[in-house]
């Protein structure tokens, strides 16, 4: 076996990578750029070397700088993770020349499968259904267009050397089409190094569904079930669970068996995972293969308990695979949500920033339940502007797929996250939609249930009316501290009343509260009560609460006269007063926000890649206006309205922080 690995990636997967390692004796090296100096990867491995700047083309993704890495702490073999030279086959090209092992496929199944395109056209070849497109190169934006026109529209436009949404675009016309070209051309030069595209027909209404495949170097290839991956944003996965809750036992196997056929036809080794794009007749088309480990393996884990780094890490170590088809057994329900850097009330846009708080919920593997966190980061630790803001993958299992979601629930409750933007919320209101709890769901899921974007969930009566009796009850608790610290008791407690009003979402409730030790009885005018027992301490960032039976986890923070109470989704300013403190209340007036209807403001922190307008402009509606990078993805923003250019404040090049003005309009 390896004595010492390279894993030539940073972040969660890094992390990943070396627990396995560790478990299995191994040394590990990580490598890491000015802007990870501190990362958790670096910090977790035996050794670190240092590659370069922080832009990952001038990093990460450099041989010659990995290369040198391994020369200099004799690595044996190297762990690509996913991502950056995961399925570069020059890189596996310059490890086989160096003598060291690739914890991948060889690079002939690289070049193969890896390049979107040439993986199409043997799936052809071998008899595999395909969605229909154009395999061939595309030279300009008005080539993209005619081929799309050929095709018929909504085409998807992809990068050759794609992966993880990057160098994707939809396009339903011929201005989307030019747009959607020259965008996932850049994104692929920058995140790849590769700017070929092509474009196939985007089928509406699909479900994403993947097969994992293992193969060693001795002819053996298994199949390990599938995911479903349908839970998208921008053609990037943010919730993905095994099984999947729509294929039956016999779509499963035919599956399973084409994808492990598709996988030995190219000598493949390793863990891989192939693409397909079923339909509601459980039709499935090859999609692509990812010649590497997926994001979403965990889900794999959690139902079949094989760990897939360690079986990489054997296979590339030459050994046969321990287990054959009939050994793979399902069992339970796996769910992975993705912790994303990105603001879910600015339509998802990259957030940057320190990590003020980064308290996860606590791993666990009892009989019944498994809580699995994959990070990269720590609390303290920055998120860069520079790389993939995906921060966390939370996981739970349970027995049956009901469970592992009510798992989540709380898990994506208990998790804190404080000083970044990011997707808690989203995730944890799309654990509650009814559509994702019947496991009716495609890819368009987001686009359809939230066409708006996302503005926070909004709770029944019932939720609203067992957090505002939770917070009666926390709240009494907090003034019977205050009034024992205050200075004024003189040898007597201030007495602390039973009535008061709570009010949260437009909704003012009178409560009563019947106190004793451990907990209390809230009892609300129309003469429902609620049983609460706590032993939350004022000052505790989150309260667990048994609310008449059932848990209840609220993430808290002080408002004045109140609360900010995040749970399930939703992000609520409650304001617990007595009943004379209530009546003045209504009298006051409310702050108005400043007017920023005239001006176009930076969604997020970024690089202004391009201006599309000049002073004295006349724009329309739908117009694009400015493009602006962050984290490896170019944003186009458009005019809202018509309207008249009467400022220009930025121009390419320039870095901008959120809400910083871009331009002005009359």
């Amino acid at each position: 076996m390896f004595k010492k690995i390279l894993i030539a990636n940073r972040g969660e997967i890094a992390c990943r990578v070396i627990k396995t390692a560790r478990a299995m004796g191994i040394q590990t090296v990580a490598i890491y750029s000015d802007a990870d100096r501190n990362a958790l990867h670096v910090r977790m491995a035996d050794e670190a070397v240092h590659i370069g700047p922080p832009p990952a083309s001038e990093s990460y993704i450099v041989i010659d700088k990995v290369m040198e890495a391994i020369r200099q702490t004799g690595a044996e073999a190297v762990h690509p993770g996913y991502g950056f030279l995961s399925e570069n086959a020059k890189f596996a090209e310059a490890l086989e020349a160096a003598g060291v092992a690739f914890i991948g496929p060889p690079k002939g199944a690289i070049e193969a499968m890896g390049d979107k395109i040439t993986s199409k056209k043997l799936a052809q070849e071998a008899g595999v259904s395909t969605v229909p497109g154009y395999m061939g190169l595309i030279e300009d934006a008005e080539d993209a267009v005619k081929i799309s026109n050929e095709v018929g529209y909504p085409v998807m436009i992809k990068a050759s050397a794609g992966g993880g949404g990057k160098g994707m675009r939809i396009a339903w016309n011929d201005d989307e089409a030019r747009e959607g070209f020259q965008s996932s051309k850049n994104e692929a030069a920058s995140s790849f190094g590769d700017d070929r595209i092509f474009i196939e027909k985007f089928v509406t209404q699909p479900r994403h569904i993947e097969i994992q495949v293992l193969c060693d170097s001795h002819g053996n290839g298994i199949y390990l079930g599938e995911r479903e991956c349908s839970i998208q944003r921008r053609n990037q996965k943010v919730i993905e669970e095994a099984p999947s809750p729509f294929l039956d036992e016999e779509t499963r196997k035919a599956m399973g068996e084409q994808a492990v056929a598709l996988a030995q036809a190219v000598d493949y080794t390793s863990a891989g995972t192939v693409e397909f794009i079923v339909d509601g007749d459980r039709n499935f088309y090859f999609l692509e293969m990812n010649t590497r480990l997926q994001v979403e393996h965990p889900v794999t884990e959690l139902i079949t308990g094989v760990d897939l780094v360690e079986q990489m890490i054997r296979v590339a170590n030459g050994e046969t695979l321990s287990m054959t088809q009939e050994d793979v057994k399902l069992n339970g329900w796996a769910m992975e949500c993705r912790l994303y850097a990105e603001d879910p009330y600015r339509n998802f846009l990259p957030s940057i920033g320190r990590l003020t708080r980064y308290r996860p919920p606590e791993e666990v593997s009892v009989e019944g339940a498994i809580v699995r966190n994959d990070t990269g980061v720590y609390e303290g630790g920055e998120i860069s502007m520079y790389y993939d803001p995906m921060i966390a993958k939370l996981c739970t299992w349970a027995p049956d797929r009901g469970a592992a979601i009510e798992g989540m629930r709380v898990a994506l409750d208990s998790f804190e996250v404080e000083g970044i933007g990011h997707n808690l919320p989203f995730l944890s209101a799309v654990m509650d939609h009814p559509k994702f709890v019947s496991g009716d769901i495609t890819t368009a899921f987001i686009a359809e249930e939230y066409p708006e974007g996302f503005e926070g969930a909004k709770l029944d009566e019932a939720s609203l009316r067992r957090i505002a009796a939770s917070c009666a009850a926390m709240h009494r608790v907090a003034e019977i501290r205050r009034t024992r610290i205050s200075g004024r008791m003189d040898n007597h407690e201030r007495k602390i009343g039973d009535d008061w009003n709570v009010a949260l979402e437009g909704r003012s409730y009178d409560v009563t509260i019947a106190a004793r030790r451990g907990g209390a009885t809230v009892t609300f005018a129309d003469g429902g009560s609620v049983e609460v027992v706590s032993d939350w301490t004022p000052g505790d960032h989150l309260a667990r609460l048994d609310v008449d039976g059932t848990l209840l986890v609220l993430k808290v923070g002080k408002v004045s006269g109140g609360f900010r109470i995040r749970s399930r989704g939703a992000d609520l300013k409650v304001h617990v007063r007595t009943p004379r403190q209530a009546e003045l209340a209504q009298r006051m007036p409310e702050k108005q926000p400043p007017d920023t209807s005239k001006m176009l403001l930076c969604p997020m922190p970024g690089l202004i890649v391009k201006i599309n307008v000049e002073v004295g402009d006349e724009v329309q509606e739908g117009q694009a206006l400015c493009t602006v990078e962050a984290m490896k993805m170019e944003n186009i923003l458009r005019a809202e309205r018509r309207a008249v250019v009467s400022a220009v404040n930025a121009g390419p090049g320039d870095s901008l922080a959120v809400d910083e003005v871009i331009m002005e309009f009359e």
